[in-house]
């Protein structure tokens, strides 16, 4: 008794397309985001400051990422509890308010 060749324990995987390395990955990305607190050595990080706060919470009171408002890690973790200890004083919202 002989087996079929195109069996399905011999399956090969098909190429997906879009698969792999594409030509044009060093043109996907944009700029570069700077962390907007290294390079101003001025400005600080206070759970006061909610006019600052603001600029890193979205419309919906979520808390912007680090990959999209181009802080560093460090910056970010400060950032995190500033705007909690804002949202417990009540100086910035938990949530936008809209049910």
């Amino acid at each position: 008794m002989s087996r079929a060749t195109s069996g399905g324990r011999g399956k090969k995987r098909k190429a997906a397309a879009g698969r792999g390395r594409r030509p044009d990955f060093r043109r996907r990305f944009g700029r570069r985001k700077v962390c907007r607190f290294c390079a101003d050595k001025d400005s600080k990080i206070d759970y006061r400051d909610a006019g600052v706060l603001k600029h890193f919470v979205t419309e919906r009171a979520k808390i912007i990422p680090r990959r999209i408002s181009g802080n560093c890690a460090r910056h970010q973790r400060k950032l995190t509890v500033a705007i909690k200890r804002a949202r417990v004083l009540s100086l910035l919202p938990f949530t936008s308010g809209q049910a």
